[in-house]
């Protein structure tokens, strides 16, 4: 088959940074600057308060939440996509009946680099 296809497997999600995941990315046959990460915060819980070095996008796929950044909140909902600079707290508040779930990209130089050494690799094979 010329698609590869990487399986989100539901019944074997970790428990990390308070929601549920699988990390989709690094997926060994995509060459990609970034990572990502399925994820589900449960009805009534928030991810955990934190900050990291990289860039980060989150995509809202399906529910309505809460994203709090720096203290400020904003509504999140399916089809909405949010962006944190590196250094900033932030989470997910799901106070709703239904889970929330979205999908997680995050980047930072030396995951760029990387990309652009692989690719300076290949193509001078």
């Amino acid at each position: 088959m010329a698609v590869e296809v990487v399986r989100l497997d539901r019944d074997t999600l970790l428990h990390e940074y308070g929601v549920d995941t699988q990390r989709l990315q690094p997926w060994a046959v995509l060459n990609a600057p970034f990572e990502g990460s399925f994820a589900v915060v449960r009805a009534g819980t928030h991810s955990t308060l934190h900050s990291h070095h990289e860039h980060e996008i989150f995509v809202a796929l399906r529910g309505a939440a809460v994203i709090e950044c720096d203290g400020d909140q904003a509504p999140f909902r399916a089809g909405d996509v949010a962006f944190f600079r590196p250094g900033l707290l932030h989470r997910v508040l799901n106070d709703g009946s239904e889970d929330f779930e979205f999908y997680s990209v995050w980047w930072d130089e030396e995951m760029a680099e990387r990309f652009i050494s692989r690719n300076r690799a290949g193509a001078s094979a």
